[in-house]
């Protein structure tokens, strides 16, 4: 088949929600996947690496791309296996993952509800396993579809071969190995609703009367209160260019976060079995960056884990003041921040 026509110099500001205006060498979308492989002999023919890009919601262009981008924009969601209780949503990797979420709850299946308002694709989720308020998407995915660059060919991976960890995934491990075709996920009508986060359980008691809507509540409800919390503490990218949290919650050692939380006993903290989970931003606030601004860049009033580009700013002026909140966190507290989004584009190599 015919790959999709390429074109040059094309500007990716609408394809990030930083909103940094980079240039790819050459561009193309993808709609369907078996148009992946003649796209991928197009890069080769050019000498180019190739560049998979879906929402642009965790993507950092420190400079114009030498490579050529392909826009993952194969649709589609589906039902599969449907059964009395279960089934499986089959989603397409450039379907939206908000409207997915939304999709499946207003079915009334459970599983996804607490990933509402996540930006990006159904492709990019597994690679960060992407989670929210208990859940994250291990919890749920069956299998994703992709293509093996290593071996020329398609293949399906479980959810044990993606080998997930908190933001962590088989697909980081082993960068531009697998590109994302499709996703699959078990969902259920009955599966117990996940609302031990404290907001989370006191907005539904707020809203509903109380924390399970007096035995009535629905996924969809569910998740529109995810969305009503995450709105009030998050900025909508299109307004506030952004790209979520920018920060991982660091994990520690218990003999680390002794010695923190004698000195800091107010510190929010999470038990992960072998380590603690740390709060990045409850660190980075406590050094002061919370609504900090430079002239183009800064950090949100409201969520000191989310950097903002205000004024046309530049990847190198954010990744500029990543590396200071980076070094004030170490030096105060000696816990080492880990970016979440994946730079690419001027000197730096595609990452994904």
């Amino acid at each position: 088949m015919t790959a999709p026509a390429l074109r040059e110099g094309v500007s990716l500001r609408p394809f990030n929600t930083l909103g940094l205006d980079a240039r790819a060498r050459y561009f193309a979308a993808l709609g369907q996947s078996r148009e992946l492989p003649g796209l991928l002999a197009r890069a080769d023919d050019l000498g180019l690496p190739a560049l998979i890009l879906g929402g642009g919601s965790n993507l950092l262009f420190a400079g114009d791309v030498d490579a050529l981008v392909i826009h993952m924009a194969i649709r589609g969601r589906r039902w599969e296996q449907v059964e009395d209780d279960t089934a499986i949503l089959a989603l397409g990797a450039g379907e939206p993952w908000h409207e997915a979420v939304l999709y499946a709850a207003g079915a009334g299946y459970r599983g996804i509800e607490n990933l509402a308002l996540i930006p990006g694709t159904a492709g990019a989720a597994p690679v960060q396993n992407i989670g929210a308020y208990g859940v994250e998407l291990r919890d749920t995915l069956v299998s994703v579809s992709a293509w093996d660059t290593a071996l020329g060919a398609e293949c399906h991976l479980s959810a044990e071969e993606c080998r997930f960890g908190y933001r962590d995934s088989v697909f980081k491990h082993e960068p531009g190995r697998y590109i994302i075709t499709g996703i699959r996920l078990r969902l259920s009508r009955s599966r117990p609703f996940s609302l031990d986060y404290g907001d989370l359980r006191h907005c539904l008691e707020q809203r509903l009367g109380s924390s399970d809507g007096g035995g009535r509540l629905t996924p969809r409800a569910v998740a529109e209160t995810v969305m009503a919390i995450r709105r009030d503490k998050l900025p909508d990218p299109s307004t506030l260019p952004n790209a979520g949290s920018f920060f991982k919650n660091p994990v520690v050692d218990r003999a680390v976060f002794e010695g923190l939380k004698a000195r800091y006993p107010d510190m929010p903290s999470y038990d992960q079995g072998e380590g603690v989970k740390l709060a990045a931003g409850w660190l980075i606030d406590q050094c002061g960056w919370k609504g900090h601004r430079d002239a183009r860049v800064g950090v949100h009033s409201r969520q000191a884990l989310v950097l903002i580009n205000h004024a046309g700013g530049s990847g190198a002026d954010l990744l500029d003041l990543a590396r200071r909140i980076r070094a004030s966190v170490e030096e105060r507290f000696g816990v080492a921040l880990e970016m979440e989004p994946g730079v690419v584009g001027g000197s730096e190599p595609p990452t994904r």
